[in-house]
This record gives C-alpha cells, sequence and structure tokens, in this order.
C-alpha cells in the first residue's frame, strides 16, 4: 500500500503578495508516512500515480511528475518534472523535501523555473482512495 495523497500547495506570504495568492500553486500527489514526510519506498511503487499540476495566475498549466533524483545538498532531491519535451531546465526543486512534513498548515519552499526560491502554504492533504 502507498498511502497516497492529494496535496495542495498555495503561494504564502511575502513582500509581493502580502495576502499571499491562492491562483498560484500545486496539486500533486505523494505518498506519505504517518508523520506527514514523502514516502521514498511508496513512491518507487507508485511513481506513475504521483502527478503534479502547476496553476500560476496568468501563465498556462503545466503538467508532470514527482520525481525523486540524485544529486543536491544532501544526496538527493525531490523535483517536479513537467512533460515539456524532457526538458531538465523545466523541473522545479522541492527545498528539502525530504526532512518536511507535508499536513494541513506547514510550509514548504519550491526553487521555481525563475530560479527564485518561493515558499507555500500547505492548503490540504486529501487520501486517495488505491
Amino acid at each position: 500500500m502507498q498511502n497516497l495523497h492529494l496535496i495542495r500547495l498555495e503561494l504564502a506570504r511575502d513582500p509581493d503578495h502580502p495576502e499571499g495568492d491562492r491562483r498560484h500553486g500545486y496539486e500533486f500527489v505523494a505518498p506519505l508516512d504517518a508523520m506527514g514526510n514523502l514516502d521514498l519506498k511508496g513512491w518507487d511503487q507508485a511513481r506513475a500515480r504521483c502527478t503534479v499540476h502547476r496553476f500560476h495566475s496568468g501563465e498556462e498549466d503545466m503538467r508532470g511528475h514527482l520525481v525523486h533524483r540524485a544529486g543536491g545538498a544532501g544526496g538527493s532531491q525531490w523535483i517536479f518534472h513537467y512533460d515539456v519535451a524532457g526538458d531538465p531546465d523545466e523541473d522545479e526543486v522541492g527545498f528539502h523535501f525530504e526532512s518536511h512534513c507535508f499536513n494541513q498548515g506547514d510550509y514548504v519552499s519550491i526553487r521555481e523555473m525563475d530560479e527564485e526560491l518561493h515558499t507555500f502554504l500547505v492548503v490540504s492533504v486529501r487520501p486517495l482512495d488505491v
């Protein structure tokens, strides 16, 4: 059992968005352990189901997959890889996703395509039927 969840992230408050922005975010499917951490073994068993939907106001929506790959400061990293002709420049990196919890009300950061690190609020986490 992969314990898959649908996770919604929305841009948190920042100097450019003092109220945050619910039109700028992500919905993605990922396996979580009991604490709300990404589960690498579960991901390995359900890679094809671990999808991401990127929505940013004024931009075309993008779809892709949650991917775990070698590299980064901790030796590996979680990324959103978009199905755009396999272009790695379109990847977005989860900042310390390996150690963050994905529980409603938590905050996580993503290095987006603009190479800027943005903070997102975990708005909802909903178990999926397997």
